[in-house]
């Protein structure tokens, strides 16, 4: 099984990512850094569309 991953350091805080699939991820203010929400379904179907979204490149579903 594939498992979604996040790169907290290369995120740009875009947010692009939260727009495109909000039920997997959520956004860190405080960080200003997006981040994969614990029990999340990182099946669903706008996942791939999040992560063609992203600039920075930083999310993988290997």
């Amino acid at each position: 099984m594939a498992e979604l991953q996040l790169d907290q350091e290369e995120c740009i805080g875009c947010e692009a990512c939260v727009e495109a699939c909000p039920e997997v991820f959520g956004f860190d203010d405080d960080e200003t850094k997006a981040f994969i929400i614990e029990g999340a379904d990182t099946s669903a179907d706008c996942v791939e569309e999040a992560i063609a979204s992203c600039p920075a490149g930083c999310i993988a579903n290997d």
